[in-house]
């Protein structure tokens, strides 16, 4: 373990950063408890002229705990269920960027 796993360990445990999650392959697949921390940062975008706002959801998860990860996976956060719309992981290899539609 390098010492970005072990931060993103950190971080995903902590009560005020991280969160409890359950994670579903394909949307159906075997349910996985697992903790990811969530930012939900609004998105401006742009349509015929007016500007809309719009929430997302990205989540950050560790690869070690969920090594494989696709579009159309999803995860449930307290009452919210976020289905993935594209992952990336991140320069270390550590981490998963997650964007999720609600």
């Amino acid at each position: 373990m390098n010492a970005f796993a072990a931060a993103m360990d950190v971080l995903a445990a902590d009560p005020n950063l991280g969160a409890d999650a359950v994670y579903r392959q394909g949307g159906t697949g075997v349910p996985i408890a697992l903790r990811v921390l969530r930012s939900s940062p609004d998105r401006v975008a742009d349509a015929f002229g007016t500007e809309i706002l719009s929430a997302t959801d990205i989540l950050s998860v560790a690869i070690a705990v969920l090594p494989d990860l696709a579009a159309g996976d999803s995860f449930v956060l307290g009452p919210d269920l976020l289905t993935v719309t594209h992952a990336e992981r991140d320069a270390s290899g550590t981490a998963w960027r997650v964007l999720c539609q609600r």
